[in-house]
């Protein structure tokens, strides 16, 4: 018989690393050399820091020893270091320059610095310190080999702002004298705008030196942003240049930061605030994906098996699995971003149950099945299938929802961002794929090409410019419908910009917009037309649609979306092989959903061949579908550890298992013939029991090694 020999695709992709063009399919960030309990086997590892992180209880290594200690085992190896705090500590206690820096921290109305840890404070970027980023962690990054760099987390507080380094910022960027943001929605609007151009400026500058530095040496260096979503950073209220980075050409991608850490902030619907944390992810995620979209930018998606708060092993899997699911619902992203800080992951102590208080390591089947998934995230393609349910629905957002982030100005508040999940939780909570789009993003073509229905509101945000409007007006006369609900009353509307300035006068910039389209100033409740499309005005802030009732909004769109919408309390989606679910709570029904056919269960560590998968609501399914996949060749369809040299000669088939030692292997594999034999390093450990007769599918298990495991299944 013909002999076959399938190499791992991942072997190519690392004997091609060394060309910057190369994009890693999945990458995770660590302050730590090479260790055999953290060697993940993703495609790259993003080496934390010139001196690691400064939350690290001991001194890793040098960059230089640390970046050799990862290439040596095989992988990509880039740079990731923080943009707004890091161990800087040689800048602020004057190491560097000779003069001490620590009072270019970002500080609190009371006159407190706010810290990232010991000596480590969030900074105000000014020019001194991006000369020394660029110096001193820049240059030296690219020395060491380097041609893939993260600016991490470009933050500054929104209750910051009254450093004396910020107020010569703020007097530079106006003109006129600081002004205290806690005076009046003015000063705050304006305070958190020059924050968000301080970061935006920052990134310019650091990027394009790192380009310009690159091609001096004759090389490509990319830069790259791992930020949180513009959700999140508004309800931890923290600025953040966010989509305005499409316009910069030094940077070539994002990491969208989302975890069970940003996903389980609370937030209201239907008057009641919890943890929505499935449906937030979704949102967070989407947001992203639509920040860079447009585009064609590259974006990682990440999640985090754990978090950054202490909590339980059964809390972490349980959020785990909404997060991942929420990632893997988007089927035009198949970049990753694995997991951060595998150290804290296979080696931290945590606690055993909620229950009980002792501190243990990971689970070995919670362990399982996080490598089973992320070693899905290495096969996960991408597809032109389309998650259940009514497309087309989209809510807009806008960066300066950072800027009205304040608890309270003139008796308005905007309690858990409701004036942003008013408009997208009714929807989703109803099983619509509610999308979003960025204002900043309205000039590129394919913003809305998918929109038919716009959701909108300036309660809780104001445009930037006036060209979004003229975007907007365009979209609308060839067909475009907006529902815009806001009552136009809160303090924000009056703030020094520019539809109240430079000739303009009106009261509102929702005026500005609506003059475009030929409907009043102040227009009241009710339906506009205008070219082929319409705007409905609903008098309600967009809030209340989370805080109290949102009949008013569904009905809206029921009434004007250009076909039949369906509500249901699922969403599914098949991608690949894969089959993802997720069911509702707080929904139109709570009935589970019910899949049959012949599948693998990947969020059960022992991967088992099910028939039928019932799922409840508030939880979540990954399947593999038996009927999709390539039954012509042997394949790991599902493991704990990643799979490399792979041959088949017809009579057997063979491969190296490599995962992190102190782990324990399950991997279920396909075969078109019904073994008599399988040996682990070279030991027979066939068991009748273990085979599969439906999905001609045999269960292997042993325990992991970094070095690899031989395994062979023989006729």
């Amino acid at each position: 018989m013909k002999k076959w020999i399938y190499l791992q695709v991942a072997l190519i992709a690392v004997a091609a690393c060394n060309s910057s063009e190369n994009i890693p399919k999945t990458t995770f960030q660590s302050s730590q050399p090479w260790r055999p309990t953290i060697d993940n086997r993703a495609d790259a590892v993003m080496v934390y820091g010139v001196g690691g992180n400064p939350s690290d209880k001991e001194n890793p290594r040098t960059l230089e020893n640390r970046v050799k200690s990862w290439k040596d085992r095989g992988y990509q190896v880039q740079f990731m270091t923080g943009i707004a705090w890091g161990g800087y500590k040689d800048y602020f206690t004057g190491e560097w320059d000779g003069m001490p820096h620590l009072d270019e921290g970002q500080v609190r109305e009371n006159g407190d610095t706010i810290w990232h840890g010991h000596m480590v404070p969030y900074i105000v970027p000014t020019g001194n310190y991006l000369k020394y980023m660029k110096e001193v962690h820049v240059k030296r990054a690219i020395d060491a080999g380097i041609d893939v760099i993260y600016f991490e987390e470009p933050e500054f507080w929104a209750f910051a702002g009254y450093s004396e380094s910020f107020k010569r910022e703020w007097e530079k960027f106006y003109g006129f004298p600081w002004r205290a943001q806690h005076e009046s929605a003015e000063n705050t609007y304006l305070s958190n705008k020059l924050k968000y151009h301080m970061y935006y400026n920052a990134l310019k500058e650091v990027g394009t030196y790192a380009k310009q530095y690159g091609k001096s040496l004759s090389r490509e260096i990319k830069c790259f942003v791992p930020t949180h979503s513009l959700v999140n950073y508004t309800a931890w209220k923290i600025v953040s240049p966010e989509a305005s980075l499409a316009s910069l050409d030094c940077i070539d991608g994002y990491i969208a930061q989302v975890w069970t850490g940003t996903s389980r902030e609370p937030n209201y619907y239907g008057g009641e605030r919890r943890e929505r944390v499935f449906e937030t992810a979704f949102l967070e995620y989407g947001c992203a994906k639509s920040m860079t979209a447009p585009t064609g930018r590259t974006v990682y998606f990440l999640t985090d098996p754990i978090e950054d708060w202490p909590r339980d092993w059964a809390d972490y899997k349980k959020n785990y699995e909404a997060t991942f699911t929420a990632q893997i619902l988007y089927p035009d992203v198949n970049t990753y971003e694995i997991m951060p800080w595998p150290e804290r992951i296979y080696e931290g102590l945590y606690c055993k149950s909620a229950t009980d208080k002792e501190k243990i390591h990971i689970p070995s089947s919670y362990a399982t099945q996080m490598q089973i998934m992320i070693n899905a995230l290495q096969r996960m393609p991408l597809s032109e299938s389309r998650v259940s349910g009514t497309e087309g629905i989209s809510v807009l957002m806008a960066n300066s929802l950072m800027f009205q982030s304040f608890p309270q100005h003139e008796g308005y508040s905007d309690p858990g961002l409701s004036g942003f999940f008013g408009q997208a939780l009714p929807l989703l909570k109803r099983g619509v794929p509610v999308g979003i789009v960025h204002m900043e993003n309205l000039s590129f073509r394919k913003t809305l090409a998918d929109t038919k229905v716009l959701l909108m509101s300036y309660s809780n945000m104001k445009p930037m410019d006036p060209e979004a409007h003229r975007q907007l007006a365009r979209w609308v006369k060839r067909g475009g419908i907006i529902i815009y609900s806001s009552r136009d009353d809160d303090p924000y509307q009056n703030v020094l910009e520019w539809w109240n300035t430079g000739g303009n006068s009106y009261k509102c910039p929702a005026d500005h917009l609506f003059s475009l389209m030929g409907i009043p100033e102040g227009a009241s409740d009710g339906l506009y037309g205008y070219g082929r499309g319409s705007v409905r005005i609903i008098r309600k802030d967009s809030k209340e649609f989370a805080l109290e009732d949102d009949s008013e909004l569904i009905s809206a769109v029921k009434d004007l979306y250009p076909g039949e919408i369906t509500f249901k309390n699922s969403f599914v989606l098949d991608r690949g092989i894969y089959k993802i679910a997720a069911v509702l709570d707080e929904s139109v029904s709570d009935e589970p959903l019910r899949l049959d056919g012949l599948y693998i269960d990947v969020y059960d560590p022992t991967l088992p061949v099910v028939r039928s998968k019932s799922v409840a609501p508030g939880t979540q399914a990954l399947l593999i579908d038996m009927a999709k996949t390539d039954r012509s060749r042997p394949e790991v369809l599902a493991s704990a550890s990643r799979t490399y040299e792979e041959v088949f000669d017809g009579e057997s088939y063979s491969y190296t298992a490599k995962s992190p030692v102190n782990t324990h292997n399950v991997s279920r594999v396909y075969l078109p013939f019904r073994p008599s034999s399988v040996t682990i390093d070279g030991a027979e450990t066939f068991d009748e029991a273990r085979w599969d007769e439906d999905s001609s599918t045999y269960l292997v298990e042993f325990e992991n090694n970094p070095d690899g495991v031989a395994v062979t299944l023989a006729r």
